[in-house]
């Protein structure tokens, strides 16, 4: 039978090079995201198996109706991908922007949150997975680093998650990369890692045989 992962953040990144592994893979995939143009270009080169979910992850109801939508078109969900996140415009605390850190939280912490709330459910039903991204700034001290901390958070987070998922048989993992060459960046960093690097690290978790719990696959650019 077909599996279902649903995906925030799909529109771009990590979240598309991801939602094209499951495809590829011949899982069925939600994709959802802001930007509705970008979820269907990606949907329309995946093709019948992608469902366009266009929210905004700090929304938990919304996050919810399109976790039931999935359901409903596929029967059933099998994983998600809390992979939504973003950093912030000023580095440091002093210098920082408590209005900009506030954004931050709501959509790195309680976004993914919101995912695993409106998720939990359903993946009971299937002993499914929840996956989530993490970094090495959630491993690592950075200096005045806000957004570290709030990865700090996301680690913690999946380490419990994991044990109550464990109670009836359901997995966490958090993948959590150094530099990837996304949008996340001002300037390309074609020599770190690819986006397609971090989504085949989700796909080994994701179809690791049932009895082996993946927590954290941890990925660095060489050098």
């Amino acid at each position: 039978m077909t599996k279902t992962l649903f995906i925030t953040g799909a529109s771009s990144g990590i979240g598309e090079a991801t939602a094209k592994a499951a495809a590829k893979a011949g899982w069925n995939v939600g994709l959802f995201a802001r930007s509705t143009d970008e979820l269907e270009r990606i949907a329309s080169d995946i093709g019948d198996n992608a469902l366009v979910l266009t929210g905004d992850a700090t929304d938990y109801d919304t996050q919810k109706d399109a976790i039931a939508k999935l359901v409903d078109k596929f029967g059933g969900l099998d994983a998600v991908f809390a992979n939504a996140g973003r950093g912030t415009s000023k580095s440091g605390t002093e210098d920082g922007d408590p209005e900009d850190w506030k954004g931050m939280v709501d959509l790195n912490i309680m976004g993914a949150l919101y995912t695993a709330h409106a998720a939990l459910p359903h993946l009971r039903k299937t002993k499914g997975q929840y996956v989530v991204t993490g970094s090495l700034a959630g491993r690592r001290h950075l200096k005045g680093s806000i957004y570290g901390s709030t990865k700090w958070f996301i680690h913690g987070f999946a380490g419990n998650l994991a044990d109550e998922m464990a109670e009836w048989g359901g997995r966490c993992m958090v993948v959590s990369p150094g530099m990837v060459n996304t949008a996340f960046f001002d300037e390309a960093k074609p020599d770190k890692l690819q986006p397609d690097d971090v989504a085949n690290a989700v796909m080994h978790a994701l179809e690791a045989p049932a009895h082996a719990s993946i927590r954290e696959i941890h990925l660095m650019p060489v050098g």
